[in-house]
């Protein structure tokens, strides 16, 4: 009886695949769904099969292009798009989490590599490449003749390289490595409020430098506070060939290498490259020009020591 009944299901199943509704398509226009129903010969069981079916498209959108043409700004649209799907990716990979994220940041991940590969690929080597010159007339020595006419395509000029050296040897300071701050270290939470829940405040822990016309906001507006007792003017700065330590005005803070965000609230950490006031020094340039701002790098940790001390960068 059981097999009877499997057979009878099979059937069954081959007649839903076969009897296609004829009414017409549904309210999608892109499925049509084949149900049949059998009641008898299996002691009062209901069987129902349905097939959802997606129907062939067809071109209907090319057609419409060929006999009614495109919008009269359809590649400015379509330029667009394109420029704006970069966003759209970019969000969509923020907002995706958990096992999706994972698998689209490494599809992401593979597009890059491959796009990298291709330019790299495209891009002008600076390798020998053979000279399309024809060879001069006459002997050549036996040393040059497995020698093959090369020439040399540059990709950057001599001037522009040398701008580069001279660029990165500015930045060839006494201490080229030094540890990373966390800014829970640097930025104290502060509460506020009257039932102090509010903690959208900060207090800076560290040094920090602020210029003479420096004016605090209204405290209620004040996100980063920047104590009195850790404000420096003035630093210790000592001439690597003269030997000999000068105390200097800071005019500013160029770079804290904890991050931008430290660069620009004025922090000054250990490692820190400031710009002094070196015109006491009586420094002047080839052309005869008085220099009166030169870089320097803080050497101590300025909140334990209360004193700046840095060294030229010469």
């Amino acid at each position: 009886r059981k097999r009877g009944e499997r057979v009878a299901c099979l059937l069954l199943f081959f007649v839903g695949v076969l009897a296609w509704d004829r009414t017409g398509p549904k309210r999608g226009g892109s499925r049509r769904r084949a149900r049949v129903t059998k009641k008898q010969g299996l002691g009062g069981r209901v069987l129902r099969f349905q097939l959802c079916v997606t129907m062939p498209q067809n071109e209907h959108i090319e057609l419409f292009q060929k006999r009614y043409g495109k919008r009269l700004d359809h590649e400015e649209r379509t330029r667009k798009k394109e420029a704006r799907s970069v966003h759209k990716k970019a969000e969509y990979a923020q907002k995706t989490l958990g096992i999706k994220g994972k698998m689209y940041a490494a599809k992401r991940y593979k597009e890059k590599v491959q796009m990298k590969k291709t330019l790299a690929m495209h891009a002008e080597s600076d390798g020998k490449r053979r000279s399309n010159e024809e060879p001069k007339k006459g002997a050549i020595p036996a040393y040059l003749l497995d020698r093959e006419q090369a020439s040399r395509s540059k990709v950057l000029s001599n001037t522009v390289k040398q701008k580069r050296k001279e660029k990165a040897g500015k930045w060839e300071v006494p201490l080229p490595k030094v540890r990373p701050i966390a800014e829970e270290e640097v930025f104290k939470v502060l509460r506020s409020g009257k039932r102090k829940r509010k903690q959208w405040k900060r207090m800076i822990t560290k040094a920090t430098f602020v210029g003479q016309s420096f004016t605090r906001k209204p405290p209620k507006y004040e996100r980063f506070i920047r104590p009195t007792g850790l404000r420096f003017t003035k630093a210790h700065v000592t001439h690597p060939e003269l030997k000999t330590t000068f105390c200097l005005e800071i005019i500013g803070v160029k770079k804290n290498p904890n991050g931008q965000t430290m660069t620009q609230m004025g922090v000054i950490t250990k490692g820190t490259v400031i710009e002094v006031n070196v015109s006491e020094l009586g420094l002047v340039t080839p052309g005869g020009k008085v220099v009166w701002g030169k870089y320097a790098q803080v050497t101590n940790n300025p909140e334990n020591d209360g004193c700046i001390n840095a060294v030229l960068l010469v």
